[in-house]
Formats: structure tokens, sequence, C-alpha cells
């Protein structure tokens, strides 16, 4: 194993978890996961925070009913019903 510096200075995981079962998951049709990922992965680079920040899908957070879901890392801030609209501050979140 190789030992590397984080390679990038935040990373934000957002829950993209889908359940075919009935259950409510962040990314299920009508919930906004995967679209709020794709909101936030274009933010960064249009902000040119490619590289420095990372934006990923992560499986589930397990808080599903209260989601969207997401976590900065490594700054340890949590979000959850979220939606397009926020980000913009999440974005301030990043700059920062």
């Amino acid at each position: 194993m190789e030992k590397k510096p984080v390679p990038y200075r935040k990373t934000v995981f957002v829950c993209t978890n889908v359940r075919t079962d009935g259950r409510v998951a962040c990314a299920n049709p009508g919930r906004g996961g995967a679209e709020l990922c794709e909101s936030l992965k274009n933010a960064v680079k249009k902000l040119g925070l490619k590289g420095k920040v990372r934006v990923a899908r992560s499986g589930c957070l397990a808080l599903c009913e209260k989601g969207p879901n997401l976590f900065i890392y490594p700054e340890g801030e949590w979000r959850s019903g979220v939606s397009d609209k926020d980000v913009p501050d999440i974005l301030k979140l990043l700059q920062g």
C-alpha cells in the first residue's frame, strides 16, 4: 500500500441510493438525489473548483426519510432535505 496526500481539499458525498422495494431513498424518482449530485458537479466545474473539490456519488447515508442527504469532508458538514435551490449555499461552503 502506498500512502499519498489527499488529492482534493474537499469532497462532497451525495446520496444517490435507489430502492426498488417501495422504501424511501434519496435518489428514488421524484426525490432528487441524482439530480442534485449532477447539479453540484456542474457547478463545481463552472466555478473552476475541479481538481480541488470532488463531488462523489454515495450509497445510502442512512437518513433516507430526511433526504436527499449529503456530507462534506473534511468539515463534517451534513445536510438533509437538500434540493437544487440549496446549491448556491453549498458552493459557499466549498469555496471557503
